[in-house]
């Protein structure tokens, strides 16, 4: 999710000062917790939306002086780039994954057991499966079931990442075999010249 996109609904809601963006922001996505947006983020976001004529300041009531003073308001640029962004899909992130890259890198520089590093991460998603689930558990399904939806695909996502650890499990044999990925090899410096003939 896009931090920008979001001020600009959340401005779009209603006219806000910076600090109620902050908080709003963390309602929206269920807390702290779950995405912790520092107020310098807020801050500098704001800047960079103004700057592109995406906000404007609706009311200063610090003069200047005290940016949590400022009440932004969205412009019609900036609910135009709102509507787009609702109307595009959101790309998943999945093939960088850190876990994937350090069971890679335990492979080629072979400093380090797989199958040891396999169960330490099987450990971990569990355990955090079980974190996820009891903090799903503890909403109340009247009042707060965005936050149910949120959690529920977070451990949905968990589920799978403990079903490919299986696979990569089975399968993690057959890699070792296989020849590991080397880099392309380039020539460096400039290129030689030919004689002209």
């Amino acid at each position: 999710m896009s931090v920008r996109h979001a001020i600009l609904g959340l401005l779009a809601q209603h006219p806000r000062p910076g600090y109620e963006l902050r908080s709003a922001f963390s309602a929206v996505i269920g807390g702290d917790e779950n995405w912790d947006v520092k107020p310098a983020q807020i801050y500098t976001t704001l800047d960079r939306l103004e700057k592109g004529s995406l906000i404007k300041l609706a009311s200063d009531m610090g003069e200047g002086e005290q940016p949590d003073r400022r009440i932004y308001a969205i412009t019609e640029l900036g609910n135009q780039v709102l509507q787009e962004w609702f109307a595009c899909g959101v790309q998943p992130t999945h093939q960088r994954d850190e876990f994937f890259v350090k069971l890679m890198t335990a492979l080629v520089s072979g400093q380090a057991d797989t199958n040891r590093i396999m169960q330490i991460q099987r450990v971990t998603v569990y355990q955090e499966l079980l974190n996820t689930t009891r903090m799903r558990d503890r909403y109340n399904t009247q009042t707060e079931m965005a936050q149910i939806l949120l959690l529920n695909k977070a451990i949905m996502h968990l589920e799978a990442d403990l079903r490919w650890l299986d696979f990569a499990e089975i399968r993690l044999e057959d890699v070792k075999h296989q020849p590991l990925p080397q880099p392309e090899v380039r020539p460096r410096g400039r290129p030689r010249k030919f004689d002209a003939q």
